[in-house]
């Protein structure tokens, strides 16, 4: 959409001209619409204003400039050595002013406003060229091409955020004047208005979990006993289903789904007659990790050994901070009782495949020696759902995000208080750390833009029927030598 520049007389103020040696300046504002210092855009939001120029002397300019600009910015402070700062810029959209529209000769006239319309779109996705260094894999290729979030700037909320990363969103104006000597442009004014942005993000798949990811326990297993001299009373394993995305509003103000914890319990007593704990307590504590590089980060920092990374050649950092989770509910534990396979074979309900996984040996030789191996004839399952309540309200949570030389993920410590031997005076205390994403959905109208409507769709299936193709073979028999085809009587 073009712009132009309008001129508006203002006449110099007489007051401020006879005040001896006073410094007339001049003044560039940028004014956007209906905007106000809480507001978050998304996907697709456009983003309408103008930028106004106050001249008090006449300005000679070459160029005028308006620019949706998105940069991040990273510090990495070393020991013993001067702190690196690094900058790097992946949105730049250049609102076009036609050459027709520039006043002759280019300069701004003593004591005129200047009026310049602009109109921006957030895009949904960065060019290719935004990300163009060497990664591991082409996944990651897909998160460094998403908008990253707002982070560390004018947030009202804090939103877990170091000083060592940013991501900055802003609408620039600049008037700009030709060098001869040097033949580059020198800005005379500027002015920049900041912009809190939350890119609509898609549901990523759960994580592939290896033992190497040093960041996220999924698998806990405790000796249970009623207290520190007592014999034990058997083995629980509790392990972590990641949960569900945590999915925010446009605002990011307010939950659109919640995430659900899901723990599955796999008790082994140490006799028949020890029943299987149960849950006394459950809370959370919900951590956010920063990760920064001065380089380019060729994996993502939150997978493998991450207690070395801030050793690794492009120096990385991690910043890592956590809020307790609002009280969670106690889940109720209801235990499924299974037998063990010996306790099956003595009981003649022996299979061939649960015979071949016991030992080489066979017969009532082998039944006596599983029953010597393994104490109890039983063993307990449960599954428990825990829904986690986040604190949007204290905080403002940026979703999870991976480019070039910033990432942010989170993980939730969930803590299982159990009780041991049916709720005894012993208690043991389960905890396990998995990875959350949280995510921003888009409002009604952006999830209606992406849909055809019923219209459209019925007009699709009938040009697709239209469309399909013949298949011309020799008719049956009993229609051959007559004038009419079956599908036309």
């Amino acid at each position: 959409m073009s712009a132009s520049l309008t001129d508006r007389s203002d006449p110099p103020s007489a007051a401020n001209n006879n005040k001896p040696g006073a410094f007339l300046k001049s003044n560039i504002d940028v004014n956007l619409s209906n905007h106000y210092s809480s507001k978050v855009y998304t996907s697709s939001a456009p983003i309408s204003g103008n930028v106004t120029i106050t001249t008090k002397r006449e300005v000679p300019f070459s160029a005028i400039q308006i620019l949706l600009m998105g940069t991040t910015r990273t510090r990495i402070e070393g020991i013993g050595a001067a702190a690196h700062d690094v900058t790097h810029t992946f949105l730049k959209m250049n609102m076009p002013i036609p050459e027709s529209t520039y006043p002759t000769p280019r300069t701004l006239e003593t004591g005129h406003t200047y009026t310049i319309p602009f109109n921006f779109v957030i895009p949904r996705h960065l060019t290719i060229n935004a990300c163009n260094h060497e990664m591991l894999s082409s996944q990651l290729q897909d998160h460094h091409v998403l908008l990253p979030p707002s982070m560390g700037t004018n947030w009202a909320k804090d939103d877990m955020s170091p000083q060592m990363a940013r991501v900055e969103y802003a609408i620039k104006a600049r008037v700009l004047r030709l060098d001869e000597p040097s033949g580059k442009h020198v800005r005379v004014m500027e002015a920049v208005q900041l912009l809190n942005v939350l890119p609509e993000t898609a549901e990523e798949p759960p994580l592939n979990i290896t033992a190497q990811d040093t960041l996220y326990t999924m698998t806990k297993t405790k000796t249970l006993r009623r207290n520190l001299l007592s014999s034990k009373l058997g083995r629980l394993t509790a392990r972590a289903i990641q949960p569900s995305p945590a999915i925010l509003g446009p605002d990011g103000q307010h939950l659109v789904s919640a995430p659900t914890a899901r723990v599955e319990l796999h008790f082994e007593p140490a006799g028949a007659d020890v029943p299987p704990p149960r849950i006394t307590s459950a809370s959370g504590k919900l951590t956010a990790h920063t990760y920064y590089s001065s380089g380019t980060i060729p994996t993502f920092p939150n997978l493998g050994d991450s207690r070395g990374q801030q050793f690794a050649a492009d120096k990385r950092g991690v910043y890592a901070t956590s809020v307790p989770l609002p009280a969670l509910p106690t889940p109720a534990t209801r235990w499924k009782h299974h037998l063990t396979s010996s306790a099956r074979r003595d009981s003649g309900y022996s299979s061939n495949t649960e015979a071949s996984e016991d030992s080489s040996s066979s017969g009532p030789k082998a039944s006596l020696l599983s029953r010597t191996k393994s104490s109890a004839p039983v063993y307990h399952t449960a599954t428990v759902d825990i829904p986690l309540a986040l604190p949007v309200g204290r905080k403002t949570l940026v979703p999870t995000f991976h480019s070039c030389i910033a990432s942010r993920v989170y993980t939730v410590a969930l803590t299982l208080q159990m009780g041991a031997g049916g709720g005894g005076s012993g208690s043991t205390t389960v905890q396990l750390t998995v990875p959350l994403q949280i995510g921003v959905g888009g409002g009604a109208d952006t999830d209606r833009a992406g849909l055809p409507s019923f219209e459209a769709a019925v007009e699709e299936a009938e040009a697709d029927e239209h469309l399909r193709p013949r298949v011309v073979g020799v008719p049956e028999e009993q229609y051959q030598g007559g004038s009419v085809l079956p599908g036309y009587a």
